[in-house]
Parts: structure tokens; C-alpha cells; sequence
């Protein structure tokens, strides 16, 4: 019987939820509306849709209800009610390897391939294993944090207080399971950032020297400029965006990470901001440009079945169009730090070529970020530099 109304809670998220809203967005809702949903309901709802969408466009045809007993024996490696229930064949191979489960679920569906989970595979950045890419989005992404210089033994001893199972990889970086509640853990926020592990590797190709004068350009919440400012706090700071809201958001997260001195700028750099920046020569631009997020869909995946592959052009279009705009503020031989949280090659390497090619920058460094690896977002990273 629970099993029966998992499965019809379910059918109707999946009924009312609304194409091209993020499931994020949509979910808290839904149960704010269903308000005799407990904690536990709330919990299931959630792994049940989203490993539904982690299934990405494998097996079109099949009604929802089988696609998500596939994805449930995909995604999971534990026993739960729900498989027992509806295939409980397959709840007693829970344990199996992926490729285990893979070669049960392609026995029972011929039409079953991996690569439809994400179709656009032929696409992706080279270097990145196809194989262990598509496998990816049948794991949840941990959650990453980013603690503050000095704060570490603050934060692991409060983890483990809360015994929360934590790993340490290294530079203030530390994963802990996703869906871990945060904010009953640290009511004082102020000791760390929620930050991806691969967001946090494009630190290493900053390289800023003291009093250098630096422009975090399309900053979003700014957490690049925090890692900007962890590895020199005397920098001079420019941070711009086109969303006026995020600014804001910037500023409290600025506040809370120690960086007060910093200037703010709402920019659209589609345009031309001689205007605003005409006086202005930078030692250092970080550019994470707008991108298709492809490499954030482990998080999100049901961005797969929304996405249109013609917007890999859009976005390649605007990223050259943005950098166009960017880098003739740089002075001679000083980096632009060019990031992606993309896996497509058009908004990566593609991007670095015409940056090369048509921009004059000489290319020193560039590296796909292969989240899969760290169960964490596959991103891309290049620092390049005008001529002396």
C-alpha cells in the first residue's frame, strides 16, 4: 500500500509540474500545498522524481510508471519499498555494479541504450570518458562546502558533533551527502560557502599577485571572488552582472566571507561598457561565462529532457560576444580566466580557439574539470593572456 501511493504522489508531481521550471523551484511548493505530506513523504517524492529525470531521454515510449522503476533500480544501492514492490527481482540485485544493472535492464528493454540518457555525448569536451560521464547522472552529486581560512577545525568538529559522515579533500574543501541540513547544523553561516568541488578547482588558475587590480565579470553570487580573495586579500575587486537581485545577493555573501571592499557594477556585456569601464585596466578578468550548465545536469537532470541542442550555438554566440567585450580591459600579459560550467565542446574548447584566433590571446593553460569522477559538476577551466 505504500508503495501505491508513493507511486501516485509521484504521478501527480509529474502530472502538474511545469516544463522549463527547475524541480527546485517547483517542489517546495507542491508540498506547501500538500501540507499532510510528512518529512518522510517529502523525502521519497523527491528521490522518486529525480531519479525519474535522471533516466534523461532513455525509452521515450514507456509509460512513467515503468521508466521510474527503471530509474529506481539504476540510481539506487540500497533496498527500498518501492522496488520491492513493483520489481522485486531487481530489489534483490540492488547491490549489483551499474554495468551489472545495466546489462539487466537492456535484458528486459532490447531498446535500452545508455547513450540516449544524454544524447548529445558526441558533443562533449574531449578528454571526457563518454562512458563514466552517462553512468554519472545515475549518481546524486554530494553537497561541497568551502570553508573559510582559519575555520576548519570549527566546522569539522561541529560535523562531527553532528555525526555527519564528511571527507576532507584538501584547500578548505570538504563533501558531505547531499540533502544534508546545513542549517540545522550551523546556524552561523559565516564559516564556510556551499561551492561545488570543481568550481573550487578553478581557483588554482587565478594566480593573483598582491595589489593586483582584478574584474570578477558575470559574478553571480561571487563565489569565485571569494576564492579570489581567500588567495589575496589585498587585491583591488570589480564584481558586475546583468541581474541586479543577484548583486544583492553578492553582497550579503560578501559580508558574511570577510571581502568588504570591493566595487559593484550592474553591467549587460552583450553591450559595449567603455562607458562605464573606460578608465579602467585590469591585472586579472575571471570570465565564467553563461553556458548551457550541461555539466551541472547530475544536480538538475531534469534539464536533459528540457534541453534544445540549437541553444549550444546561442551560447557559444554569447560567451564570444561577452569575452569581445571583456578582454580589451585587460593589460598586456595579464590572464583572463575563462570558465564553463559546461561538458559541451562548442562553449569550452571551441570558445578558447576563437579567443585565440580572432581575440590575439595567447592560450597557457586549459583543463576539463571531470566532475564525474568526485561525484561532483564536470566544468571547464582556461587562463589565457593578451601579447606583451
Amino acid at each position: 500500500m505504500k508503495a501505491i501511493n508513493q507511486l501516485k504522489t509521484f504521478q501527480r508531481i509529474l502530472e502538474e509540474y511545469p516544463a522549463e521550471t527547475p524541480l527546485s523551484k517547483f517542489l517546495p511548493g507542491f508540498y506547501r500545498q500538500n501540507k499532510q505530506m510528512g518529512s518522510t513523504d517529502r523525502r521519497v517524492a523527491n528521490r522518486l522524481i529525480y531519479n525519474y529525470f535522471r533516466l534523461g531521454n532513455a525509452l521515450p515510449n514507456l509509460p512513467a510508471d515503468e521508466r521510474l522503476v527503471i530509474a529506481e533500480f539504476l540510481c539506487n544501492t540500497q533496498v527500498n519499498s518501492f522496488l520491492q514492490h513493483f520489481k522485486p527481482d531487481w530489489a534483490a540485485c540492488i547491490a549489483f555494479s551499474i554495468n551489472e544493472k545495466i546489462a539487466l535492464v537492456k535484458a528486459a528493454y532490447k531498446d535500452f541504450n545508455l547513450g540516449d540518457v544524454f544524447p548529445w555525448s558526441a558533443q562533449i569536451s574531449g578528454g571526457i570518458d563518454k562512458n563514466a560521464f552517462l553512468k554519472s547522472f545515475f549518481v546524486q552529486p554530494d553537497l561541497f562546502i568551502h570553508v573559510h581560512n582559519g575555520y576548519d577545525h570549527l566546522v569539522k568538529a561541529e560535523l562531527n558533533k553532528a555525526e555527519i559522515a564528511f571527507k576532507d579533500e584538501g584547500n578548505g574543501c570538504f563533501s558531505l551527502p547531499n540533502g544534508t541540513r546545513l542549517e540545522t547544523i550551523f546556524p552561523n553561516q559565516h564559516w564556510f560557502e556551499v561551492q561545488d568541488y570543481s568550481s573550487q578547482q578553478t581557483a588554482k588558475y587565478f594566480k593573483p599577485q598582491k595589489w593586483d587590480q582584478w574584474w570578477d565579470a558575470c559574478a553571480a553570487s561571487g563565489g569565485k571572488s571569494l576564492l579570489l580573495h581567500e588567495l589575496e586579500p589585498d587585491i583591488k575587486l570589480v564584481v558586475s552582472d546583468i541581474r541586479e537581485s543577484i548583486l544583492a545577493n553578492l553582497d550579503e555573501r560578501f559580508q558574511q566571507g570577510g571581502l568588504r571592499k570591493y566595487q559593484k557594477k550592474l553591467l549587460d556585456l552583450t553591450q559595449n561598457p567603455d562607458q562605464v569601464l573606460h578608465d579602467y585596466e585590469f591585472d586579472g578578468i575571471i570570465l565564467d561565462a553563461p553556458c548551457s550548465g550541461s555539466g551541472t545536469w547530475g544536480r538538475t537532470p531534469e534539464m536533459i529532457a528540457q534541453f534544445n541542442p540549437q541553444k549550444i550555438e546561442f551560447f557559444q554566440k554569447l560567451q564570444q560576444n561577452i569575452a569581445r567585450n571583456v578582454v580589451k580591459f585587460l593589460k598586456p600579459g595579464k590572464p583572463l580566466i575563462y570558465i564553463t560550467c559546461s561538458a559541451f565542446k562548442a562553449e569550452n574548447e571551441d570558445v578558447v580557439e576563437f579567443l585565440v584566433k580572432e581575440l590575439g590571446l595567447k592560450l597557457e593553460e586549459q583543463q576539463v574539470l571531470k566532475g564525474y569522477t568526485n561525484k561532483a559538476d564536470t566544468m571547464f577551466v582556461a587562463r589565457l593572456s593578451p601579447s606583451l
